[in-house]
Order: structure tokens, then sequence, then C-alpha cells
């Protein structure tokens, strides 16, 4: 299993947990909400680098 697999998986299963513990709605933001404040920590310079790198891969 490749690394994004066990990743995708992974994050799967929390979010399988999360619907079932919280709220649907709380569960969703939580979801949403870690990716986008992740990606809103980077550098410009990384996300240029981040959405240079996936335009890439979408062309294989």
């Amino acid at each position: 299993m490749s690394k994004n697999a066990k990743i995708a998986a992974g994050a799967a299963a929390v979010g399988l947990i999360l619907l079932i513990w919280l709220p649907w709605w709380a569960a969703l933001l939580i979801i949403l909400g870690v990716p986008a404040a992740a990606y809103l920590a980077l550098d410009p310079s990384q996300r240029r680098r981040l959405r240079r790198t996936t335009r890439k891969e979408l062309g294989r």
C-alpha cells in the first residue's frame, strides 16, 4: 500500500469516527477545516509549489 493510500485510509477512518462521535455539522467543519487551515498556514511560495505539483500530476 502506498503512502498516499495509507493517508487516505486513515483520513476516512477518522472521518467515520468523527461522524459517529460528533454531530454531523461539527464533523464536517473539522474534516473540511483542518486541510484548509493547513493550506492557509503555508507560505505563498509553498502554495505556488503545491499548486504547480498537483497540476503536473493531473496531466499524467
